[in-house]
């Protein structure tokens, strides 16, 4: 991934882009501030409380979580949604990178998570 700091009409955005995507997504969120302190990521617990899989499904860039797309114990298949975000006002869909089995699902609807963050397990 590469970020990049743009601006557009006086407005800067941070744009993180995923090298390699086959669905072109590319996601954009409202820079901060360079002299405000960045709040520390929330902390989210495992929704399903089950234990985590071998290989983590990471967000791509900062939003909100809109929707969960796969529960625990559903069985994905490489590049199926399992979380979709919101960030400024776009949908942006995080999918499995192998198939597998979702092992936890590690936020809810309506958390704010940082680019990075842990969204999901699959075994």
């Amino acid at each position: 991934m590469k970020n990049y700091t743009i601006t557009v009409n006086g407005s800067v955005y941070d744009v993180v882009v995923e090298e390699g995507a086959t669905s072109g997504a590319v996601a954009a969120a409202p820079a901060a501030p360079k002299a405000a302190p960045k709040a520390a990521p929330k902390a989210a617990a495992p929704a399903a409380g089950g234990a985590a899989g071998s290989v983590k499904i990471e967000a791509g860039a900062a939003g909100k979580v809109f929707k969960l797309e796969a529960s625990v114990g559903q069985a994905v298949k490489k590049g199926d949604a399992v979380v979709i975000l919101e960030a400024m006002k776009m949908e942006i869909p995080v999918v499995a990178p192998q198939d597998g089995t979702v092992a936890s699902i590690d936020v809810a609807v309506g958390d704010p998570v940082e680019a990075g963050a842990l969204l999901a397990t699959l075994n």
